[in-house]
C-alpha cells in the first residue's frame, strides 16, 4: 500500500546499487522487455547481461558477451524476446545475443563505426547509426540490410515511434528529423534547440518524446502534432542521456552534472535528484517498475575507470 506521503515525494526513501564488472567505464545499460534483466556495455569491448531481483536481494549473475574487438558503444534488447539482445560496436559490426547462453546468434559487417542502436517496436528491424553520419537497417530474421542512407549533417541519435510509423533522428544542427517509415521519406524538420539534440526518448505511452540537447534543456514534445509542450531546465551541461519511466509519469534526465534530474512529465517540476560522481553515459528506466539504471564516467582512487553501473530504486534496508 503507498503511503500519502508517496504520492508527493515518491522516491525519497530509495537507495541506489551497484554492479561492478567491466574493466573499464559503461557506455549504455538497457532492460529487457520483462524487466528482469539488464544489459551493459563497455569500452573494455564486452556487454553483461546482469539478472536482477526486482528488491535487489541475492547474488547477481551476470554472463559476459564477448567477441567485440572495440567498445561495445549502445545496445538494445528485443522488445518481443526477454534473452536476445543487440549490441552496437566501433568494430564495424553489430551483434545479435541469446542472453541464456552469452553466445552471438548473429552478426552484421556494417560499413563504419556503430555508436547507436534501437529496434523497431514489433522486434522485425534494428536502426544502427554510426560516426560517418550513416543509417542502416537490419532485417532481424535475415540479420542483413534492407536499407541504408548516409545524411549530410550529424546525426547523433535515433527512435522508432511506439506505432513505427515515424523515425526520429536527432542532429547536430539543433533539429529533430522526423521521417516516415518504411520509406525513410523526409516529413518535417523540427528546430528542437539552439544546440545540437544529442539524445531523444519515447513515451511508453506514445503521446510524447523528449529531445535533450547541448544547450542543456530538454524539451517535451508532443506526437501527433509534433509541437513542443514543455522544457525542463535542471541540469546545467550538454544532455547526454534521458529516459521515460514505464507508466510516462517521470522523465530522467542526465548530464555532465554530478545528479541526475527526475522530473513530473506533466509539470516539468523536479521530483527527485540523485547524486552521482561523474559525468552520465545512459540512464534507463525499467519498463515495469521505478528502477532506473544509470551508468557513467565514474574513476576510482587511483583514476582509473571503474567500470561500475548503478541502479536506483531499491528500498533503504536502513
Amino acid at each position: 500500500m503507498a503511503e500519502m506521503e508517496e504520492t508527493t515525494v515518491p522516491f525519497k526513501n530509495l537507495t541506489s546499487r551497484e554492479y561492478p564488472g567491466h574493466k573499464k567505464k559503461v557506455h549504455s545499460v538497457a532492460w529487457n522487455c520483462t524487466g528482469t534483466k539488464l544489459a551493459s556495455g563497455s569500452v573494455d569491448q564486452t556487454a553483461r547481461v546482469w539478472h536482477i531481483e526486482p528488491h535487489g536481494h541475492g547474488k547477481v549473475k551476470d554472463i559476459e558477451l564477448k567477441g567485440h574487438t572495440d567498445s561495445v558503444d549502445q545496445l538494445c534488447w528485443d522488445p518481443k524476446h526477454a534473452d536476445l539482445i543487440a549490441t552496437a560496436s566501433g568494430d564495424k559490426t553489430v551483434r545479435l545475443w541469446d542472453a541464456r547462453s552469452g553466445k552471438c546468434a548473429q552478426l552484421a559487417e556494417l560499413s563504419g563505426e556503430n555508436i547507436n542502436i534501437t529496434y523497431k517496436p514489433d522486434g522485425t528491424h534494428i536502426a544502427v547509426g554510426n560516426r560517418d553520419d550513416e543509417l542502416t537497417i537490419l532485417d532481424v530474421r535475415k540479420f542483413k540490410p534492407i536499407h541504408k542512407r548516409k545524411f549530410n549533417y550529424e546525426v547523433n541519435e535515433i527512435a522508432w515511434s511506439t506505432t513505427s510509423e515515424i523515425f526520429f533522428l536527432t542532429t547536430g544542427n539543433g533539429t529533430v528529423e522526423v521521417l516516415a517509415y518504411p520509406s525513410l521519406r523526409p516529413v518535417d524538420t523540427l528546430m528542437a534547440h539552439t544546440a545540437g539534440c544529442y539524445c531523444i526518448a519515447i513515451d511508453p505511452l506514445g503521446r510524447y518524446f523528449a529531445v535533450g540537447s547541448a544547450d542543456s534543456l530538454v524539451s517535451l514534445w508532443d506526437i501527433s502534432e509534433m509541437l513542443c509542450v514543455r522544457t525542463f531546465t535542471k541540469l546545467e551541461s550538454p544532455v547526454r542521456t534521458i529516459s521515460f519511466n514505464n507508466t510516462g509519469e517521470y522523465l530522467a534526465s542526465a548530464s555532465e552534472d554530478l545528479f541526475i534530474d527526475i522530473s513530473n512529465v506533466q509539470t516539468g517540476r523536479t521530483v527527485h535528484q540523485i547524486p552521482c560522481r561523474a559525468a552520465m553515459n545512459s540512464v534507463e528506466w525499467n519498463p515495469k517498475s521505478n528502477l532506473l539504471a544509470y551508468a557513467g564516467d565514474d574513476k576510482n582512487k587511483y583514476q582509473t575507470d571503474e567500470g561500475v553501473f548503478r541502479i536506483f530504486g531499491f528500498k533503504n534496508s536502513a
